[in-house]
């Protein structure tokens, strides 16, 4: 059977993506964590990792890393992944690897921590251009091809690849517009987002470096987590 190891459920936002594809299309796979546990995990990880990262996808003798390389792989065995129709799968595509490749001021500034509420410190230009692309993108797909999800009527890996920030709009109460924030709010309804949160919440591990861009995010206004 598969086995994909990922890392903090509160932390690791690129975990998250291969993890809850999976789990929303029954894909079958061994659940296995590897938590962070110092601020550089590389030699530990390389263990099961060519990039010393996670998620990693053990098949057999067979390791995929990345977490958009686990989703192309897995695309190749399951085709719900992608979208069915042309037009669909096209701009899914397209929307997952705009994802993947940039953001960046997102990651930076909007670091992922399920467990808590944040007032963030005045944004930047370049975290409002990013939010702002991102309320296009989202309303593209969703008027484009019907919602729910951003590629039309089920969830596919466009899904799974924005489901990280479906948090992050949430801790930061960032403003994705009327339909983004309907996507987000159904997003964390499903079943396999509010497992990843349940489990998220009851982690006690915590890692210095990600606490630390948490406080540079922000004031910490509510903590859910375990203590």
């Amino acid at each position: 059977m598969l086995r994909l190891i990922t890392a903090n459920r509160n932390y690791s936002s690129w975990s998250l993506r291969p993890w809850v594809l999976m789990r929303t299309l029954d894909i079958p796979f061994v659940d296995d964590v590897q938590p962070f546990a110092a601020p550089v995990n590389y030699d530990a990880f390389r263990a099961f990792s060519p990039t010393g990262q996670v998620p990693a996808l053990i098949d057999g003798e067979r390791t995929i890393w990345d977490s958009l390389g686990i989703t192309l792989y897995l695309a190749d065995r399951y085709p719900a992944v992608w979208p069915e129709a042309v037009d669909a799968r096209g701009w899914a595509m397209c929307a997952t690897a705009e994802m993947h490749a940039g953001f960046a001021v997102l990651r930076n500034a909007c670091t992922m921590n399920v467990g808590v509420r944040v007032e963030p410190y005045t944004p930047g230009a370049a975290l409002a251009k990013d939010i702002a692309r991102l309320a296009e993108l989202w309303g593209e797909g969703l008027s484009r091809f019907g919602g729910p999800f951003l590629a039309g009527e089920r969830f596919t890996a466009v899904d799974a690849f924005f489901a990280p920030v479906a948090y992050r709009v949430r801790t930061y109460g960032l403003d994705v517009g009327q339909a983004g924030q309907a996507w987000v709010e159904m997003m964390l309804a499903l079943p396999a987002m509010r497992q990843w949160e349940d489990e998220a919440l009851a982690e006690s591990w915590r890692e210095d470096s990600h606490e630390a861009e948490l406080a540079a995010a922000g004031r910490i206004i509510a903590d859910y987590r375990k203590a």
